[in-house]
């Protein structure tokens, strides 16, 4: 049956509907007990929710996850679905060394879920580092004895308190700077364990709206994505409340730490500067940037994730600098059976209007370098067939004599070995055809390497490394210094947009990446 039910997820016609239905309806009175089978019918189930043909189909997927707590404590080893693979299904929880700030953050709106857990810890040396900072006599253990019983020191100075809470406490009150105190807690590699309630899972983790869209028609597939046109569309984006963008990156962090993962972005999101994009189709999209103290030296950074019919389907990273974003897009593995090509089209679209960039590059390890996960989904072909192109000559005579391969031979399949070949170059979506070329060898890395024996700030040590920028022009020395002050801007997009005039600074900040 849930083999059946995984076929005709996609399928969209009335009979198919009728056919959905009644699978959920004979599978509701069957118990599940291979873990296996039970993450599949989780997973096809969410897919149903996400690109449902009808209201009854929405509500029977919505009745079987919210049963689906029971369906695991039936298990009688529910530890596989703790596993980063599949992790986030009601009923169970996580456990990992989180940061310092999602931890703080966890104790802010999960207090009650959260806990140490002992098990996992490895090193107690680490905790000899940094405890006796905030407990007296301490140090006539940890200088000196063997076996130091560090969960009896913690109890007698917590006095009944939740032991992470009152740790996270005494880090926050140490005489420090948040990002010092950030080095010296995830020094001490302390494993948490969150045991998240419905809402706040996989399973059950939905964006209110209030109206959902229903497929009734085949879903849009990649040949009919035409990249450059899809990025000129008009869209809108609404800036919203700053309450509204608390919630919005409360939703992500949650929708991240399920699965194990961290995004700079959602950890340290800018809740005064959050859009709202409705994409169409089911489709919301909440795009943050980052605070002043969070910013990165050169680039700009930005973040988005991304809902279908209220359900958290994926995330997108974009790092730009002047017309060029370095883009990061992640689609949940539930949801690939999906409209991954039109959706990757409009998240690049909400980037390009918003931030004026024109050139999309990746990184080797989004197409499958290091990654066995890109190999096998063949992430180098759904870039490529989207008009991306490797920047090393050598991969993309690689990639046209396999497309050569494969319009002469019937079924002819790239093997493997030539995928991860393919995947160990970068890859290039240009809308601007004229500046074809110019960032193919560029890493910002490169300008790091070479500033690293120079006593300035971080902007001053690259302006150090162009030869004769004192003498520009006075109206490039004001737009130059225009972009200096706009990078602690209140919208670090100015800064970008600043940078996109200067033509000279372009050339010289391309020759130093390259």
């Amino acid at each position: 049956m849930i083999d059946q039910l995984d076929e005709l997820k996609n399928q969209f016609t009335p009979d198919t509907a009728r056919r959905i239905l009644r699978l959920l309806r004979q599978l509701s009175r069957k118990k599940i007990s291979d873990t296996d089978s039970l993450v599949r019918y989780h997973e096809i189930l969410l897919f149903l929710r996400a690109y449902p043909q009808s209201s009854a189909i929405v509500h029977a997927a919505e009745g079987e996850l919210r049963a689906f707590a029971e369906r695991v404590s039936a298990l009688e080893d529910s530890s596989p679905l703790e596993f980063p693979e599949v992790s986030g299904i009601a009923g169970t929880s996580v456990v990992d060394t989180f940061s310092f700030y999602i931890v703080r953050w966890l104790l802010q709106r999960h207090a009650s879920q959260v806990a140490l857990d002992w098990e996992w810890f490895e090193d107690e040396n680490r905790l000899a580092e940094t405890w006796p900072r905030f407990m007296p006599l301490l140090e006539e253990d940890t200088f000196v004895e063997a076996n130091i019983p560090y969960r009896e020191w913690l109890a007698a100075a917590r006095k009944g308190r939740s032991e992470l809470a009152w740790l996270m406490e005494r880090f926050n009150e140490l005489p420090k700077s948040d990002k010092e105190r950030a080095e010296l807690y995830d020094s001490q590699q302390l494993y948490v364990r969150w045991t998240f309630g419905f809402n706040a899972s996989r399973t059950g983790m939905r964006l209110p709206t209030s109206r959902l869209f229903y497929h009734r028609k085949p879903l849009i597939q990649r040949r009919d994505v035409d990249l450059a046109k899809s990025l000129v569309q008009p869209v809108t984006l609404k800036k919203i409340s700053e309450r509204q963008g608390e919630r919005a990156l409360d939703m992500a962090r949650e929708a991240s730490t399920i699965r194990y993962r961290e995004l700079y972005g959602f950890t340290h999101g800018d809740p005064k500067h959050v859009y709202h994009a409705d994409l169409g189709r089911g489709v919301e999209l909440f795009l943050v940037g980052v605070p002043r103290e969070k910013r990165l030296p050169l680039r700009v950074y930005h973040a988005a994730i991304i809902y279908k019919n209220g359900v958290p389907i994926g995330y997108f990273e974009g790092l730009s600098l002047f017309e060029r974003m370095e883009s990061g897009f992640n689609l949940y593995y539930t949801f690939r059976d999906g409209e991954t090509a039109w959706l990757y089209a409009r998240t690049l679209n909400v980037m390009h209007h918003f931030t004026g960039v024109t050139a999309f590059s990746l990184d080797p390890y989004q197409i499958g370098y290091e990654n066995e996960e890109g190999i096998e989904s063949g992430a180098f072909w759904f870039y490529r067939k989207l008009a991306f192109r490797p920047t090393r000559r050598e991969t993309l005579k690689l990639a046209e004599k396999e497309e050569q391969k494969i319009a002469t031979r019937k079924g002819y399949r790239t093997s493997a070995a030539s995928l991860r070949r393919l995947a160990e170059s970068p890859m290039i979506f240009e809308l601007d055809d004229a500046r074809r070329g110019d960032w193919d060898r560029f890493q910002v890395r490169k300008i790091g390497f070479k500033s690293q024996r120079q006593k300035h700030t971080q902007f001053e040590a690259v302006l150090s490394l162009i030869p004769g920028w004192r003498g520009w022009g006075s109206g490039e020395k004001k737009l130059l210094s225009r972009i200096v002050r706009a990078k602690t801007g209140a919208e670090e997009t100015t800064y970008l947009r600043l940078m996109q005039r200067h033509e000279r600074l372009r050339r010289e900040v391309i020759k130093l990446g390259s």
